[in-house]
């Protein structure tokens, strides 16, 4: 696999990576592995890499209130990025094919990162209510085999002010790798084809599951319609995230969650997860981006 001409500029280089990304599975397993080797002890990160006291960023128009936030747990408000007056250049892909994307090229200082939820199999209405009140913008790539049960939960996610989207990550959550050229093809566009049925626009988003896939993968991508295959370099579990480099988060972190309940979190619920992965992004002093915004 080509991985070294396709990561974004800036990521780690391919050998250091060897991502094998396994991001969801089909048992919804809550502890993601992140490559070999790669894998830190989910850690909180030291105030000292917070935003300086008394200089806050604000949040972005639009954002929530000061209420809002106490309400869900959240001593202060998440601070969100507006939308990019420039979008970062992301290196092009080999003809007929996508490029793969697993971090975003930010200008210097600028500390952003964006949250996606995958699957969709817990479908959690406080949650809903969460995400209306807070207006997280977030992208989401739902599987059919568990999220088309109930469609419009993910639809009034995504229509709840916060400018969330829907985007693909399968009909049934296999390991692309395993499968030929027509059956990944099959996942993906049969995918494609159901969601722009259901919510009017065909997702422009892919995220094969695990994160694994190869070149077939970015052709079968590519012919479905979709512009960018997304990994992540941040897998946040029951409480505190797991990083693919390091021991903190980076600028441009994609940062994967999963719509899970307390049987696959051992207990606890989803907003209780989000709130934990809220409360770390505020300890290191970043602001949430929407994800399209910068591709």
């Amino acid at each position: 696999m080509r991985y070294a001409r396709r990561l974004v500029a800036g990521t780690l280089a391919a050998g250091a990576l060897a991502l094998s990304l396994t991001g969801c599975g089909k048992s919804v397993d809550p502890v993601e592995r992140l490559g070999r080797g790669a894998a830190q002890e989910p850690s909180r990160t030291p105030s000292a890499s917070a935003q300086v006291p008394g200089t806050p960023p604000a949040p972005a128009p639009g954002g929530a209130s000061d209420e809002a936030y106490r309400k869900w747990g959240l001593t202060a408000p998440v601070p969100y990025a507006p939308k990019p007056t420039e979008k970062p250049q992301i290196p092009k892909a080999a003809p007929g094919e996508v490029p793969v994307i697993d971090r975003i090229p930010l200008p210097a200082g600028e500390k952003t990162v964006f949250l996606t939820f995958d699957d969709g199999a817990e479908k959690d209405p406080e949650f809903l209510r969460m995400a209306a009140d807070l207006k997280l913008p977030i992208s989401m790539f739902l599987t059919d085999s568990v999220a088309s049960s109930d469609y419009g939960y993910f639809e009034k996610l995504r229509d709840n002010g916060s400018a969330s989207t829907v985007n693909n990550h399968t009909l049934t959550h296999p390991n692309l790798r395993t499968l030929s050229f027509e059956a990944q093809k099959k996942e993906i566009c049969g995918q494609q084809d159901r969601l722009e049925k259901r919510f009017g626009q065909r997702p422009p988003l892919f995220r094969p599951p695990f994160g694994n896939y190869n070149d077939d993968t970015l052709r079968a991508a590519s012919e479905c319609g979709v512009s960018s295959v997304l990994l992540w370099r941040v897998s946040m579990q029951i409480n505190n995230f797991q990083y693919a480099q390091g021991s903190a988060l980076q600028p441009g972190d994609i940062i994967l969650a999963h719509f899970r309940g307390p049987a696959e979190l051992k207990g606890t619920t989803e907003v209780q997860m989000t709130t934990r992965m809220l409360q770390r992004i505020q300890e290191q002093g970043y602001r949430i981006g929407r994800l399209e915004d910068y591709l």
